[in-house]
């Protein structure tokens, strides 16, 4: 299947160049399942072959990653819940994955929209919360577009140091998945305990005032 849809893929980016990366980004940053694996390594083959310019892929790919968010953001904000379910019939949206994605933004707030470009599964439907939460829209567009921007970033110039080989990103971003989620949500502890603590010392002292 991941060769098919690795077929499909390059062939739209063929096909409509940046317009076609700018889409596919999109569709990834919704609950569509495109993983950014099998569309960014390929813009970056691209670039190294002169083909693409490195700052528009850039500039394309982080657009369509912030259009994208936003259509689940207002999906979550103007139709509430049975929206997202009933749009996601469509685009196999996974329920047990977008309760527990509610959970982790419930737990830890708006900072976790920045974090998730970086989790697999996470970053599709971060999203949806985001809008259901009415997050503050200014400061959902500066978190998407800063991790979108770097995660598209790191995926194209694996393409671009790999040139032919560039299929290899593929072939092991499920284990690159797993290493930065992973640091990704031990960063998010430690904010969320220094926060926890350095709210819990400033109570501390106006009782003692």
């Amino acid at each position: 299947m991941i060769a098919q849809l690795t077929v499909y893929f390059t062939y739209i980016i063929e096909q409509l160049g940046y317009w076609g990366a700018g889409f596919l980004m999109a569709l990834e940053s919704m609950v569509a399942p495109v993983p950014s694996e099998l569309v960014m390594p390929f813009v970056g083959f691209l670039a190294a072959e002169e083909k693409f310019s490195i700052p528009t892929s850039i500039l394309a790919t982080s657009i369509g990653s912030l259009v994208g968010s936003m259509i689940s953001y207002y999906m979550g904000l103007w139709g509430g819940r049975p929206l997202v379910l009933k749009a996601g019939r469509y685009l196999l949206l996974n329920h047990e994955h977008l309760e527990w994605t509610e959970r982790w933004f419930a737990k830890y707030g708006s900072w976790t929209i920045f974090v998730s470009r970086f989790i697999p599964v996470v970053r599709h439907l971060i999203s949806i919360p985001a809008g259901l939460g009415k997050m503050n829209l200014s400061q959902f567009c500066i978190y998407t577009l800063a991790g979108a921007t770097i995660w598209n970033t790191f995926l194209l110039f694996c393409g671009y140091k790999l040139r032919e080989n560039w299929e290899f990103v593929q072939r092991y971003s499920h284990e690159v998945d797993i290493v930065v989620g992973l640091i990704a949500v031990a960063a998010l502890a430690v904010w969320a305990g220094v926060t926890h603590f350095r709210r819990k010392g400033a109570a501390a002292l106006r009782k003692a005032k």
